[in-house]
């Protein structure tokens, strides 16, 4: 027998729902959410509060949850399993200097994100700002139609992925400057498609204007995009465009040659979405 979880089939019989109900629990902290009461991870997370008590106890007996009162924090044990799979994919190696470099020459920040649902996935990030509202860093997640990150990743994506995301329209409106039609969205996934560089200015929030281009695998497929950002109040696009393009697209075909040498990088950490 088979069901499906965030529209991925499973087989039921192989499918252990405790652990997904464990990391659904973990998930629901972030930034936003740093410390959460019981009822509230089990309104984040939609399980009952008995099945998230049970996860609750589990995780801070293994270290992953710590508990002060009536409030639950994500434990430093946590950081285990970010950092393993940063060493055994090589990605502060292969992907970290090119960011460097970016930041280096124009200052502000650059990122490496993939495609996780909705969301870009950050990966890699390196910045020199500090004022600039939301934060990126590795592990957060964005909305993907309000980022340049996630117009490349889904204007490179197979035409099954963009329908099923397109169907989430009308998307979220982060700023007045935020797409949240789907026509729209189409119209612009087509121009980034062509273009082979997307643009988002002021919209995921005010004051953050991105560049971003696709990252390659060896077969030539849209596995990751890479971006420079800045403040919009000292960066339109036409600047972007105009002083960035190029190195930002060496330092993805920099990348895609090191992914080419290292294939074990795609399929670890920079598999094709599934949405």
């Amino acid at each position: 027998m088979s069901s499906s979880v965030d529209g991925k089939p499973v087989d039921e019989k192989e499918f252990v729902s405790a652990i997904a109900r464990a990391f659904a629990v973990l998930e629901a902290f972030d930034q936003d959410h740093v410390s959460m009461t019981l009822s509230a991870v089990a309104a984040r997370t939609g399980l009952s509060p008995a099945t998230v008590r049970r996860c609750l106890y589990t995780l801070s007996v293994l270290g992953y949850i710590r508990q002060n009162g009536r409030q639950f924090t994500l434990g430093a044990r946590i950081l285990a399993l970010s950092s393993s799979y940063l060493r055994s994919n090589q990605i502060e190696e292969f992907i970290v200097p090119e960011l460097q470099q970016l930041v280096d020459v124009f200052g502000d920040a650059a990122s490496v994100a993939v495609l996780d649902d909705a969301h870009v996935f950050y990966l890699a990030h390196v910045s020199r700002q500090n004022a600039v509202r939301p934060v990126a860093s590795v592990g957060v997640r964005y909305p993907a139609h309000a980022t340049s990150l996630g117009k490349v990743l889904l204007a490179f994506a197979s035409a099954d992925i963009q329908n099923r995301y397109l169907a989430r329209a009308p998307f979220e409106r982060l700023t007045d400057r935020t797409i949240t039609e789907g026509s729209e969205l189409v119209q612009v996934l087509k121009t980034v498609k062509r273009d082979g560089y997307a643009l988002a200015i002021d919209e995921l929030d005010y004051g953050i204007a991105s560049l971003a281009v696709p990252i390659h695998d060896a077969d030539g497929n849209v596995v990751a995009a890479i971006n420079s950002s800045g403040y919009s109040g000292r960066q339109t696009g036409e600047m972007l465009v105009e002083k960035r393009l190029a190195r930002l697209q060496q330092c993805a075909r920099n990348v895609s040659s090191k992914l080419a040498r290292y294939p074990n990088l795609v399929q670890s950490a920079l598999r094709p979405p599934h949405l």
